[in-house]
């Protein structure tokens, strides 16, 4: 355990998301042996945090620079310049009252090696926030101290650019079950709990949360798999108010974020609405009232909403039960995709008739129309349009 003037603001959490990740570790802790500036991109609650934490905590990173591991949680102060200049100085011990710029921390960010977590720093970084420029500049300058491995942490890919950026993946099923049994063991392991950490995608932050869940209210697995499928994401809520919700939902107060403005919300959950996400090639057409879809999906990826996989821009499964839209009905912007859908859908299946070869795209979404068709006919059941559509879609495949 660090002494709290080591790590300057906050001790270090459980490392239950680092299980599994020694190899990445050590990858980070090569490039901090190195002086070389990180950047720790992703979601909120993939592990980010823990695994600049278990940095600090290594063998060779405490051999490297000793008394001299910082670490700054840059959401716990006004996102300026000044504020973060202010708690720069005094959590590295310069003793430097308001500093207006870097010159005056200078001498002592020369005169010893130091690893400095910033910690959440998209609270910093984000291009469309308050002052972004400045702060922006000064942790570009403080980047490429020689003396100085600056380690962000953040959801936002705005980072020095010098920054090596190493992908954070989410957890192997070793690992989740690792993770989920060190909260809560009910008398072994067990299929239903397996498969729980599959629909979660192996999501750090979820699967504690779901642990912490059962642990607290004493369910077995059969209790936790039904409420689960009843609640989902309500479930992933502790007594001490921990959420899933709330980690996304700063992802949507970023300025970023609500500088897309008011489609922006409604179009991530068409992107959540659909099990394969959208095919980036298809977006005019999925699209058309969307004037600038390219920029805002853009945007969703470098928020770490979104991810790029294989030609579609889809999200983590914790992400997509939040996000996806609850009422499929009252959403205009997914009654204009299925229109769109269903347009294609309607184009005869004959190789000699034009149209056909481009009516192909099917073959790469069948699940996205099948999962489009389950729905509508359900909530819609009395159209003939979406039972003729049904049809065509049984001929196309």
């Amino acid at each position: 355990m660090f002494a709290s003037s080591t790590l300057g603001e906050s001790p270090p959490p459980p490392p239950r998301a680092c299980f599994g990740r020694g190899d990445l570790i050590d990858k980070v802790v090569d490039f901090a042996e190195n002086l070389t500036p990180i950047a720790l991109i992703g979601a909120g609650g993939i592990g980010k945090t823990s695994i600049a934490l278990a940095v600090l905590h290594d063998n060779r990173t405490k051999e490297r620079f000793g008394a001299n591991r910082r670490f700054i949680r840059c959401d716990q102060f006004p996102a300026s310049r000044a504020h973060f200049l202010s708690r720069l100085s005094k959590v590295i011990g310069a003793g430097v009252e308001n500093p207006e710029d870097l010159t005056p921390l200078r001498p002592f960010l020369s005169s010893r090696e130091m690893i400095l977590v910033l910690d959440n720093a998209e609270s910093l970084l984000d291009p469309q926030g308050a002052g972004a420029r400045e702060i922006n500049a000064t942790v570009e300058e403080l980047s490429q101290f020689e003396t100085v491995c600056l380690c962000v942490t953040s959801r936002i890919s705005t980072v020095p650019r010098h920054c090596k950026r190493p992908v954070i993946p989410t957890l192997s099923m070793g690992s989740a079950c690792d993770v989920f049994y060190a909260i809560y063991d009910n008398g072994g392991r067990s299929d239903i709990i397996s498969n729980l950490l599959r629909r979660l995608d192996f999501h750090a932050l979820s699967i504690t949360l779901l642990a912490t869940t059962a642990s607290h209210n004493m369910w077995d697995y059969d209790r936790l798999a039904r409420e689960w499928d009843t609640h989902r994401t309500q479930v992933l809520r502790t007594d001490y108010d921990e959420s899933l919700a709330a980690t996304i939902e700063l992802s949507l107060a970023s300025p970023t974020f609500c500088k897309l403005g008011p489609d922006a919300r409604d179009l991530l959950g068409v992107v959540a609405f659909f099990p394969q996400g959208v095919n980036e090639d298809n977006l005019d057409w999925l699209f058309p009232t969307i004037s600038d879809g390219k920029n805002m999906f853009d945007k969703f990826c470098s928020l770490s909403l979104t991810y790029r996989s294989n030609g579609f821009v889809t999200m983590l499964a914790p992400l997509r039960d939040h996000l996806c839209l609850k009422d499929p009905m009252s959403s205009p912007l997914l009654q204009t995709t299925k229109e769109c859908y269903f347009t294609r859908l309607s184009v005869l299946v004959d190789p000699g008739y034009p149209g056909f070869d481009e009516a192909r795209w099917i073959i790469l979404e069948d699940m996205n129309v099948e999962h489009l068709l389950d729905v509508f006919t359900v909530v819609d059941a009395a159209s003939v349009v979406i039972w003729d559509t049904c049809a065509s879609f049984m001929r196309h495949i």
